[in-house]
């Protein structure tokens, strides 16, 4: 399940009458800007009875190409790990 960036703030104004829509918007765009920017940092983010997500380094390995069997190098990378808080999934299964 995904939700665009248009949808949360349009929740939002019908929520929130009293702010401005353009408020609005800014303040999603900064939320999302500094989630960013703490995980280029190697940062872990975490909302509180939401979820958190958590890069990891994932070691250099030896990998192969499915179609020609090669041998090949993968380097080390991070990758973002999501982890949902047991009161939001719980609420999130009740709704379907």
């Amino acid at each position: 399940m995904s939700t665009k960036k248009s949808e949360i703030i349009n929740k939002l104004v019908e929520n929130y009458p009293n702010f401005i829509r353009k408020d609005l918007k800014r303040f999603i765009e900064i939320i999302i800007s500094e989630i960013k920017y703490s995980l280029k940092r190697h940062e872990r983010v975490e909302l509180r009875d939401i979820f958190s997500l958590e890069p990891r380094l994932q070691k250099k390995r030896v990998a192969r190409n499915p179609r020609t069997n090669e041998k090949v190098i993968v380097k080390e990378k991070y990758t973002i790990i999501f982890k949902s808080s047991k009161l939001w999934l719980e609420k999130m299964n009740y709704e379907k």
